[in-house]
């Protein structure tokens, strides 16, 4: 895989959606968790979705349970509390995981693209990547970047 559109993934709905349904826009890409510190950033990206994705920008989350089994429900739940508690109208994907040997080739791409400080792992839940609209991946944040905090870079590529 050389390009970020070569990457597929299953919706919640478990339905195969490819990313070049995305190509030519602004990706912000988020390992999300339901029961984690992090997870009133539901919030910020909801927001962040909404203003911004009539310029061609969108937010695509991908539940993950590898950090503190924060993510312990089913496609269902995760739908529902997302819908229920945050109002979550960007795409959301099947639980994955993000690091170790199971981890989803699109993680195992975007760490390659985008190394963390303390190297390629991502350490926690909400760990963001920044795309651009040619696909590639120009910034990597950590969970405790506030998604509200983001909007200026993210405008500067729309």
């Amino acid at each position: 895989m050389t390009d970020i559109y070569d990457f597929k993934a299953n919706s919640l709905a478990g339905e195969e959606v490819t990313l070049r349904r995305f190509e030519g826009q602004v990706l912000l890409i988020v390992n999300t968790a339901s029961k984690c510190g992090f997870t009133p950033q539901y919030r910020g990206l909801e927001d962040l979705h909404r203003d911004l994705s009539p310029r061609g920008f969108s937010v695509l989350g991908f539940p993950c349970n590898q950090f503190g089994a924060q993510e312990p429900g089913q496609a269902s739940e995760i739908q529902e509390f997302c819908s229920t508690h945050y109002d979550v109208t960007f795409p959301l994907f099947e639980k994955i995981d993000v690091n170790g040997p199971k981890a989803h080739p699109l993680y195992e791409y975007l760490k390659r693209q985008q190394s963390g400080l303390l190297g390629a792992a991502i350490k926690w839940n909400f760990t963001k990547f920044l795309v651009n609209r040619e696909g590639r991946v120009v910034a990597r944040y950590a969970p405790t970047a506030r998604p509200e905090g983001l909007r200026n870079q993210i405008e500067t590529l729309l």
